[in-house]
């Protein structure tokens, strides 16, 4: 079942000896807006925001190493990949650009790092319900170390589905304001239907091992400093990120504390929506992105030699 408007372009791309998954929609000319998903999304999550972009514009959605089509690794996953992931399809599909970054939740926090690290090769920032994680202490670390290896010893695994009906239903029980429609074409992009009628997920169940270090939050801020691109974070009103993030702060005020590290971030809320902003209000993430894509085109244009 499709409700694309705007079918995307599927293409492979190599990424460090890894076969990345592409998903392109647009004018090939048009100043690029990459859009990156979040843990355990696919590239095709975005399809509800490409479908109601107004005017010209050329959007990329890679699915993450070891989500959707593209490949897994042998050797685990750590955050610092996805950006020298993005660094490498940056180079390949958007050389010699500024990209206006869009991403969600992990994306979107990906997202921020890069832009952080890679100044010059960086228009605009949209993180979308993406504040970091909760800080951590030094203290955990022995603990974190341990259950990781703990975890080795035992890999995790995904449960299959009874079918891709049963993936949507899942998908509805994650968001209640996911509509049966939406909910059945995302489900086709999530998971894969196997000869026997029964749906896999299309992610390696090694994501949900735990990570092995604490998260540092000064050093994430001392990233987030060095961001010279407009950012504007967009918080869902409904959202639950906001209060993990701040753990036992206010929630308001320990975004607000992440955001004065960043030089004229601003930050605009979208109602009736939770973390799945993109789902629940496509039109407002779309009118948003937009909107926030022409000032910062206005002010700095999307041309620059890539970072290297």
């Amino acid at each position: 079942m499709s409700l694309a408007r705007r079918a995307p372009r599927s293409h492979v791309v190599d990424v460090r000896g890894l076969d990345y998954h592409v998903l392109e929609w647009g004018d090939a000319d048009a100043p690029a807006r990459v859009l990156l998903h979040g843990w355990m999304d696919v590239a095709a999550s975005f399809q509800f925001v490409v479908d109601a972009f107004a005017g010209r514009f050329r959007a990329i959605a890679p699915d993450w190493q070891g989500f959707g089509r593209s490949g897994w690794r042998t050797d685990g996953y750590w955050f610092p990949d996805y950006v020298a992931d993005l660094d490498f399809l940056l180079a390949a599909l958007a050389p010699g650009q500024r990209v206006h970054l869009v991403g969600h939740s992990l994306g979107a926090n990906v997202a921020m790092i890069y832009a952080g690290v890679r100044p010059g090769n960086v228009a605009s920032v949209i993180a979308l319900d993406g504040f970091g994680i909760p800080s951590e202490e030094p203290s955990a670390q022995p603990a974190k170390l341990s259950a990781w290896l703990d975890a080795l010893h035992h890999p995790p695994g995904f449960s299959r589905y009874a079918d891709l009906a049963a993936v949507a239903d899942r998908l509805q029980k994650n968001n209640p304001r996911l509509p049966r429609d939406k909910a059945a074409y995302l489900a086709g992009e999530w998971a894969e239907a196997l000869p026997d009628g029964e749906a896999r997920l299309r992610a390696d169940p090694r994501h949900k091992l735990p990570f092995p270090t604490v998260y540092r939050i000064d050093e994430i801020e001392a990233i987030w400093r060095a961001i010279s691109a407009p950012v504007l974070w967009v918080k869902a009103a409904e959202s639950t990120i906001p209060r993990w993030v701040a753990g036992d702060r206010d929630p308001d005020a320990e975004i607000a504390r992440r955001m004065a590290n960043v030089r004229g971030a601003r930050l605009v809320t979208v109602a009736d929506a939770g973390h799945m902003l993109h789902h629940d209000r496509p039109d407002e993430v779309a009118r948003i992105v937009d909107a926030f894509v022409a000032e910062a085109e206005a002010v700095i244009p999307a041309k620059a030699g890539i970072q290297k």
